[in-house]
């Protein structure tokens, strides 16, 4: 007796409604930075994200747009275990006595209608030489933009390697 063929099934296609998923846009910022010593890479990356105060909450890595109108702020207690948006910069290194360094520039526009920019940049080297580069590429994205620039703002987090150190920098947005 022949076996029937089964009949394929057609998948459905179904509308998810937008609950539970936000809609707003962050109004502020900050900078932070840190660098550490760990066991292994994700270790000193870590310790890192602790030195630089938000090593407690789900970093969501983002791209390099500052919305508009956003304001700088100061560092915030953050909500343990919060979902946070970040654009940054990290170095993680095993070389002993090399030097790291990370670091992040956040454009910010005349016009406050439009939005800002965020460069990340990081590389073996002292934070003043990988700062002003940053710098310079957060100056060239706005060129490139045609926006009139009103200021950079710039953090950045160097390290000496002991065995297996790590440098960070981060813009954190926040509501």
């Amino acid at each position: 007796m022949a076996k029937k063929a089964k009949k394929a099934k057609t998948a459905k296609i179904i509308s998810i409604p937008p609950q539970g998923m936000t809609t707003t846009i962050p109004d502020k910022f900050y900078l932070v930075a840190g660098d550490a010593e760990g066991m292994t890479p994700l270790n000193a990356f870590d310790n890192a994200l602790v030195a630089a105060g938000i090593g407690n909450t789900n970093l969501v890595k983002m791209s390099s747009i500052l919305p508009p109108g956003c304001k700088r702020i100061q560092p915030v207690k953050l909500p343990l275990g919060a979902l946070v948006p970040v654009a940054y910069a990290s170095k993680v290194s095993t070389q002993t006595d090399e030097v790291i360094s990370s670091a992040v520039a956040v454009a910010i526009p005349k016009d406050p209608k439009k939005n800002g920019l965020i460069m990340e940049y990081s590389a073996a080297g002292h934070k003043h030489e990988v700062e002003k580069i940053v710098r310079h590429m957060a100056e060239e994205g706005f060129k490139q933009r045609g926006y009139e620039l009103k200021e950079v703002l710039s953090i950045a987090a160097q390290h000496d390697v002991k065995k297996l150190g790590a440098a960070y920098a981060a813009v954190v947005l926040w509501w």
